[in-house]
Order: C-alpha cells, then structure tokens, then sequence
C-alpha cells in the first residue's frame, strides 16, 4: 500500500478502536500510566502499520496485544526504578563507612527511596548514571546526548533536588544562593 493509504487505515483505525484499547488498559494499570500505554501502543501500531490486519476486529485484537506488551514494559521499568531506589537507598544510608544499626538503615532507606521516586525520571537517569553505572561526566554525557558540561549542571541539579527532598542542607551553602 502507499503512505497515504496508510495514513487513512491508521486513523481509521485509531478513532473506532481508542476508546477500547484505553478501557483494555485501564482495567490493567492506573489511569496516571494508561494514558502513555495507549498513546505507545498507536505509536508502535503506527510504525507496524504494514502488519495491520485489515479486519477491524482482528486489528482491534492486535492492538491489545501490542497494549499488553507496552503495559509489560512500563511495569518492567515501574520494577527497575524501584530496584534503583532501593539500590540507592543502601547506598546512601551506609555511604561514608560507619554502620548503622538496623533500624537506622531500614529509615534510611525508605527516606532515601521516597525522596527517590519524587525526583523527575530525568533527575533519576542522571543519578542513576553517575551512582550505579559509575560512568564519569563525559560517559554519563554520551549515554544522554548531551556534552559533559550539561551532564554536570544536570548532575548537580539532580543531587540538589535530591537534597532538597530528604532535607539535607547542600554541600556548599553557596549553592542555595545560586540555585533557590
């Protein structure tokens, strides 16, 4: 088929089989993820347009299966983030070389995963990097696209905004007057 053909199926497409394919995954997942579920299941349905059966129930069908697969992604990484947290967690509460006591761990740690999943992706990706990668500025820099001087105001923001959220006051007290 051409493009254009193409182009028509899809939106056909898209206008009868949304509505069902967001109640498929709002039964599935809360209604804050359904909607970036659905909108990757078009995106991905969008780039397989060739695959599309033409049948609209047997498209409809397909759609789900490509749904499901995007809600397996999005908790894979639900799961992922928070296995960093925890990660980060531990980290944190026995950075430093002393041993807290169990208790004193276990606060830290969940003081240290809350703190976490108030941070933006964006924030945890660049911590992330930096922490459990161990990537150095110009690395970490790659790995985002960005030049390693970014990567720096990136990092440097992320880890105040960490900061901020455990209500640690910041290694320099010049910082909060640069950065309010």
């Amino acid at each position: 088929m051409n493009r254009f053909a193409d182009a028509e199926r899809f939106r056909i497409l898209f206008r009868a089989a949304h509505p069902d394919v967001l109640r498929f995954v709002l039964r599935r997942t809360s209604p804050d993820l359904a909607e970036d579920v659905v909108a990757e299941t078009f995106l991905v349905a969008w780039r397989r347009v060739a695959d599309l059966p033409v049948a609209l129930d047997d498209a409809r069908a397909w759609l789900f299966g490509i749904a499901r697969n995007q809600l397996l992604n999005a908790h894979r990484g639900a799961r992922r983030q928070d296995a960093l947290a925890v990660r980060l967690a531990g980290a944190a509460a026995l950075g430093g070389g002393v041993t807290p006591d169990a208790a004193d761990a276990a606060v830290g740690r969940l003081d240290v995963a809350q703190a976490w999943h108030r941070l933006p992706a964006a924030d945890q990706e660049v911590l992330a990097l930096t922490v459990f990668e161990q990537l150095t500025s110009g690395q970490a820099a790659a790995v985002l696209g960005i030049s390693p001087g970014a990567y720096r105001v990136r990092q440097s923001r992320a880890r105040a905004a960490l900061r901020r959220h455990l209500g640690v006051a910041p290694a320099s007290p010049h910082l909060e007057e640069i950065h309010p």
